[in-house]
């Protein structure tokens, strides 16, 4: 995987949605070969050459304004994630790249884990490695201290093995779309990264679901939404999901699972809390 693979990707995949006839393009009176938009029409709906929509599509075009950008976007109907994941596939590389740095959780971030007892709670890093947990956050999906530290990832807990994954969530469909849709997102902002282009094609082979969701090439970002997660022990709990990028390092979220005071999601996660041992 690359900046340009990606970009060219995404861009298909945009053109690929939508209705030509929505769109307003006059009637193409040959045999369409693609689903969706064709170049040329995308380039017209943008104000742009054909020429250089391709060469912008194909990672190929330097120094592109946030003018063009803007019009591509709004041609493609896209929404502000997806607006801002173009963004970052087509800002300027500069400099030497440098292999990425470990990705360490500051101490003070780990004593704000372990002070949030009335929740599930993780740090997740680039590729949805799992870099720090909280009682309840080691127990409410598996036990993350039992795992190797290769399989502290979220994305191979979804699809390393999907009967696993489906387990995991009452709406696990729509939870899964939402974890590509963050590696998608991870792309934009580290379109070279090796590990991520491994990760990607190891779930790419175990699973025909990740692969139809990576073509697919949903971008978005959640910061909230409802997760209905199954347990064993308890059942399916109802709780909140919130994700809030760490000012000093945005590679890192800090996510939670939380349940209102008094409600059955709140006894369940005591419960839970109960049932296993003390902090990691």
């Amino acid at each position: 995987m690359d900046r340009r693979t990606e970009l060219a990707e995404f861009l298909r995949s945009r053109r690929a949605r939508i209705d030509p006839e929505a769109a307003g393009v006059p009637p193409y009176h040959g045999r369409r070969r693609v689903q969706g938009l064709r170049r040329e029409e995308v380039a017209q709906l943008a104000g742009v050459s054909v020429d250089y929509y391709v060469r912008l599509e194909q990672g190929r075009a330097a120094n592109v304004s946030a003018a063009v950008l803007d019009a591509v976007a709004r041609a493609l109907h896209l929404d502000a994630d997806e607006r801002a994941h173009l963004r970052r596939l087509t800002r300027p590389v500069r400099g030497v790249r440098r292999p990425a740095s470990p990705q360490r959780v500051r101490p003070q971030v780990r004593h704000l884990l372990a002070a949030m007892s009335d929740a599930a709670a993780y740090v997740v890093g680039r590729r949805t490695d799992v870099l720090a947990w909280n009682r309840l956050g080691g127990v409410l999906f598996t036990d993350l201290d039992a795992l190797p530290v290769r399989q502290r990832n979220f994305a191979r807990l979804m699809f390393g093995d999907e009967a696993a994954g489906a387990a995991m969530f009452a709406d696990w469909p729509a939870k899964a779309r939402d974890l590509v849709a963050f590696l998608h997102v991870d792309a934009g902002r580290h379109p070279d990264d090796p590990a991520l282009a491994e990760l990607v094609g190891e779930l790419s082979v175990h699973s025909a679901r990740f692969r139809r969701l990576w073509a697919d090439h949903p971008v978005h970002d959640k910061g909230h939404t409802t997760a209905v997660v199954r347990h064993p022990l308890t059942g399916p709990i109802e709780l909140a999901y919130e994700a809030l990028r760490l000012p000093d390092d945005p590679d890192q979220i800090l996510v939670t699972y939380s349940a209102a005071p008094d409600s059955e999601a709140a006894t369940a996660l005591r419960l839970l809390a109960s049932w296993h041992a003390a902090p990691r």
